[in-house]
């Protein structure tokens, strides 16, 4: 019985031995910044919808789908756009007649398509909306955007907002005579969004599409598609020498 309490007696020397040690260990010097930064750049992917709806001319005589397809057809070709980027993202369409009724008349069904363009400009899209006729086009408008060098950009923001990141630590350890260490915890946020359409742009083009064709001619536009902004942000730990 003596021995094991000589023995407990020991365990709690170096337990408390222990404590001591890990107590008078001087705690760690660091400093704890944000990182910042942001790139503009201006998208060469962008995806632009345009819905042909059949319709009735005169109320007498039908256009159909596919006369209005051949017309937008030649239209892209014409602009220089590759047949690859030229598709088609929906069929669907319509009847004027009741849904309960069993017989329907061809000539009440309106047949509709949706087709995408792959474009790295909008600067054709005036003379490729004016080719066809205006009640043949049902809408258009831009899907999305992106850049094809997206990748690339994401890094090269990372990088800056993480060097933004230490430049701010060197500095502030600096105004109190101190050196800084190295890092030792870097994390990174979700800042990556970029998916600001402008959608008025498109009925802007659609229109003036039309009022330049009723005047004999759609030239191309000069207007420019809105720039992305991408941003990133990262938290990063470093150590004072």
């Amino acid at each position: 019985m003596k021995r094991l309490t000589v023995l407990l007696m020991a365990l709690v020397m170096t337990a408390t031995s222990f404590a001591q040690t890990t107590d008078n260990k001087p705690p760690v010097k660091k400093i704890e910044v944000n990182g910042s930064a942001e790139l503009e750049i201006t998208p060469d992917e962008i995806y632009f919808n345009i819905t042909l709806r059949e319709y009735m001319k005169n109320k007498t005589q039908k256009v159909s789908i596919s006369e209005l397809e051949q017309k937008l057809q030649k239209a892209v070709e014409a602009a220089g756009i590759p047949k690859a980027d030229f598709t088609i993202a929906n069929v669907f369409g319509y009847n004027y007649e009741q849904w309960w009724k069993k017989k329907k008349d061809a000539p009440d069904f309106m047949a509709r398509k949706q087709y995408r363009l792959k474009l790295a400009r909008l600067d054709k899209i005036n003379s490729i909306l004016a080719a066809v006729d205006e009640e043949g086009i049902e809408s258009a408008n831009v899907a999305s955007f992106s850049s094809s060098k997206m990748e690339e950009y994401r890094k090269q923001v990372k990088i800056a907002a993480l060097k933004a990141a230490k430049a701010k630590a060197e500095y502030m350890v600096a105004a109190i005579d101190e050196k800084l260490g190295g890092v030792i915890e870097i994390q990174e946020f979700n800042t990556d969004q970029y998916s600001d359409v402008r959608p008025e742009m498109a009925n802007m083009m659609a229109r003036k599409a039309v009022a330049y064709d009723a005047a004999g001619g759609a030239p191309d536009s000069d207007i420019d598609f809105k720039t992305i902004k991408i941003r990133a942000e990262v938290r990063a730990v470093f150590g004072i020498k």
